[in-house]
């Protein structure tokens, strides 16, 4: 699968540190990767939408909206049952973009040492008369956008201080140049996630064999063992605990079908599920 880089195929004005674009699909992608070079918002108006960062996931549908950090990521997008299509308003803009703000503020950047890559904020009136008037911005000419666009920018961040507070900021500038800290927080993170190592290593920013030589560096084992091992962590946790039935959480631990799940469970632990569940 191509990595799709925005929003430079987009045809936008890259000399400009904010971007508006109105999206419109009728086809439904799943984990598709793709590399953020601008922190994005994502106004989802029809459909749904499921993100994975390094960090974090998140699944919204058309009454929240994203906020996302520049960066790498895979992107499930599913259309209205209805209508079949999927709408959102994608907002670009610049690191430069929000440290201009944050100078603009007399804002100390040390109080945070907040890594999240994404936030999920619901729509309020504000926020619909917002997207409607990016709406109309995004048919103007492009010198005119880039003039409107960065108060616009600032007018959203703003109203996301006074009601949500300011931590999100600090995010979107927060330092994550140290890569030991950014590939154990996406393994740790993603632990239960079912990724393929070569979508684990994409959120990572490194080749698969790489992938595989800093992970066994640092877990002493290969991935598919240690992420096998989590997961029927996981699983003896809700049988346990929660009191599930193998037949209801197979395929989300990772398994295709019940027999192999029964099998690895069997072999980590030494008794069926089943049995373990009568102890």
């Amino acid at each position: 699968m191509n990595t799709i880089i925005l929003p430079d195929e987009l045809n936008l004005d890259s000399s400009t540190s904010v971007n508006v674009y109105d999206y419109k699909s009728s086809k439904e992608i799943s984990k598709q990767q793709i590399t953020l070079n601008k922190n994005t918002f994502s106004f989802l108006r029809e459909g749904t939408k499921e993100i994975v960062f390094d960090t974090s996931s998140l699944s919204i549908n058309h009454t929240e909206f994203l906020l996302m950090k520049s960066g790498h990521c895979l992107m499930t997008e599913k259309l209205c049952g209805i209508k079949k299509h999927y709408k959102s308003v994608l907002l670009f803009f610049s690191n430069d973009a929000v440290y201009k703000l944050i100078r603009k503020l007399d804002l100390n950047t040390n109080k945070s040492n907040d890594n999240k890559s994404i936030f999920a904020f619901e729509f309020d009136q504000f926020i619909e008369r917002f997207v409607d008037s990016l709406y109309d911005i995004s048919k103007l000419s492009r010198t005119t956008q880039k003039k409107i666009l960065e108060v616009k920018l600032e007018e959203i961040l703003l109203y996301l201080i006074e009601t949500k507070g300011i931590d999100f900021l600090f995010s979107l500038v927060a330092n994550n140049d140290d890569t030991t800290q950014k590939f154990i927080r996406t393994i740790e993170n993603n632990q239960l996630n079912k990724l393929t190592l070569k979508e684990l290593a994409f959120l990572c920013d490194m080749s698969i064999s790489s992938f595989k030589r800093t992970f066994e560096k640092h877990y002493k084992e290969s991935p598919i063992k240690w992420f096998q091992d989590k997961r029927l962590e996981y699983a003896f946790y809700l049988l346990r605990e929660e009191k599930k039935r193998s037949s209801d959480i197979y395929l989300d631990i990772g398994y295709e079908n019940l027999s192999s799940f029964v099998q690895a469970y069997k072999s980590k632990y030494g008794v069926t599920p089943k049995q373990h569940q009568k102890d």
